[in-house]
């Protein structure tokens, strides 16, 4: 299989134009469409306000960096 992959800008949502295809008149194809997500960014600065309140919630100041390396050694140790 002969895989070729162009980015195109959607101008005109009812059709897409390909041009300069590396395959013969006549030649059978498989067309897969994958939209980029053009949100990342909205969805970061959603999870950096999550984090934020997270980390402000009173419950979470009492917890010390001795605390967390605990935890991490008794999961690694499987308790």
């Amino acid at each position: 299989m002969i895989a070729y992959k162009q980015y195109v800008t959607i101008n005109d949502p009812a059709k897409i134009e390909l041009t300069c295809l590396p395959f013969r008149k006549g030649q059978r194809v498989e067309v897969v469409m994958i939209a980029e997500e053009d949100d990342r960014s909205d969805r970061v600065e959603e999870l950096r306000g999550l984090f934020r309140r997270t980390q402000a919630l009173p419950q979470i100041q009492a917890v010390s960096d001795d605390m967390i390396a605990e935890e991490i050694e008794k999961y690694r140790a499987g308790r």
